[in-house]
This record gives structure tokens, C-alpha cells and sequence, in this order.
């Protein structure tokens, strides 16, 4: 099978959180191009209607399902309506994420922390387990997590956040090994700085936005599509030997 038939998607289901904007729709948008049948999943009705139109104007398959990933209940739909509306579950990419807190973690307040964790990491374990069943059936499937480089080397201000991140990748490591037997491939994406709406504080603040060009080895800043090949690559057959494995995609920072 040539490189180009193993990156085809045909017939495969994907689910993306976090899908309406940003990195979740460029993966999205690239899964779909490859043939997958896509869900957008993210908090606002309006939001994921819009995308799941788009997507269906572009000739994509899709649909849109409201899903906070801090609630279990809709978690929990999130899982069924998808196995309802197309009969099962290839891939899941865990891209939705929050952060409410900024600033030493000295001064987090433990609801902020507790947030952040149930987004971030108890959404996207319960989402999994939720698929296991599903994705099992079909005989493989493909994890994707979408942690950050702030869970490998934490920086000022975002401690929480940081520490969601490196749980995130240490989930993807235990969904590897544990899963691995049942062909289900778990990995992890690990974004430097992305120009996003969730990013734009950051890439908003000269001085924080020089400072982070000037670590990297390519001083310029991501695009949600730079981060959108390599979870086309790792959703893919192309992939089909890699698990429990950490990627960065961040222009050299963490060199």
C-alpha cells in the first residue's frame, strides 16, 4: 500500500473536541479531507451547526454535537450520539482544553484547579473509556491527546495548566500500553505556541511573544494547520507502529 492509500481516512469515524475553531477544526478539516466521517464536538450549539456546515459545503461528512468536556453527562452523549448517528468509533482526537488560571500557582485557587483537571484530563479519559467498547469492535482505532509543551517544560504563570498537560501525556502512555493489545494506538501532540483564539493572550504580549520566538529554532509562530498533518499522520494507517508516543510540533522550543 503506497504512503498516499495509507493516509486515507475512507470510511473511518472521528471524533474532535474542541472542533469549531482553532487546532480542533484544522484537524478536523484535514480528517475529513482524508474521507473520515467527522464529529464536531465543543460547548455552543450555533458553533458546532456552523462548522458541521462548513464542513458539509467542503464535501466533508460531519456533524456537530454540543460536549463540555468538564460534564459527564454530555461526555457521555457525546459517545452515544456518535455510535447512533454513524454505527461506531475509529478515532478520537481529545483537543478541547481550558484555562482559567494565570499566575503563580501560590496563588490558584483549588476551583480553579479542579476545572481545569476535568476538562482537560478527566473529559478526555471518561470520552475514551466511554469509546473503548465501540472502537474495540472495529478491530483498531487511534487515540489522539492534544497536550503542550507546557506539560514537558512548564513555564511562568501557566502552572496548572502545565500540570494538567504532563497528566495528559502520562493518560496517553497508560491508554498505550493497556490498550495496545486490542490494535487501539494511543499518542500525544504537544503544540508550542499556536496563533489561536486560546493562545491570544500570549501571542498578544510582545515582550512574552519575543521571548518564546527567540527559544525556538524556527522563530516564527504555528498555524492550527501545522499541528493538523501530524494528527493526520498519527489517525492514519501511515502510523500504524507508533503508540505511546510524545510529538512536538514546536519549531524547536524545546531543544
Amino acid at each position: 500500500m503506497s504512503i498516499s492509500q495509507q493516509l486515507r481516512l475512507d470510511n473511518k469515524i472521528a471524533i474532535i473536541t474542541g472542533a469549531s475553531k482553532g487546532i480542533g477544526k484544522a484537524i478536523a478539516r484535514a480528517l475529513g479531507q482524508q474521507g473520515a466521517k467527522i464529529v464536531i464536538a465543543s460547548r455552543k450549539q450555533e458553533a458546532v451547526e456552523d462548522t458541521a456546515n462548513e464542513f458539509l459545503a467542503e464535501g466533508i461528512e460531519a456533524i456537530g454535537i454540543v460536549a463540555h468536556m468538564g460534564d459527564m453527562v454530555q461526555v457521555k452523549n457525546l459517545a452515544d450520539q456518535t455510535i447512533k448517528h454513524f454505527g461506531g468509533i475509529d478515532i478520537i482526537v481529545n483537543n478541547a482544553a481550558t484555562n482559567p488560571s494565570f499566575g503563580p500557582i501560590l496563588e490558584s485557587e483549588n476551583s480553579q484547579f479542579d476545572k481545569i483537571m476535568e476538562v482537560n484530563v478527566k473529559g478526555p479519559l471518561a470520552l475514551c473509556k466511554l469509546a473503548y467498547p465501540a472502537i474495540k469492535q472495529r478491530g483498531s482505532g487511534s487515540i489522539i491527546n492534544i497536550s503542550s509543551i507546557e506539560g514537558i517544560t512548564p513555564g511562568l504563570g501557566l502552572g496548572l495548566y502545565s500540570v494538567s498537560k504532563a497528566a495528559l501525556i502520562a493518560l496517553t502512555k497508560v491508554l498505550a500500553k493497556e490498550w495496545g493489545p486490542d490494535n487501539i494506538r494511543a499518542n500525544v501532540i504537544c503544540p508550542g505556541l499556536v496563533k489561536t483564539k486560546f493562545s491570544e493572550a500570549l501571542t498578544a504580549n510582545e515582550r512574552i511573544l519575543k521571548q518564546v520566538l527567540s527559544r525556538q529554532a524556527l522563530p516564527q509562530l504555528a498555524t492550527p494547520e501545522d499541528i493538523a498533518g501530524l494528527a493526520l499522520f498519527l489517525a492514519s494507517d501511515a502510523s500504524s507502529f507508533c503508540t505511546g508516543a510524545v510529538y512536538t510540533a514546536d519549531g524547536g522550543y524545546t531543544i
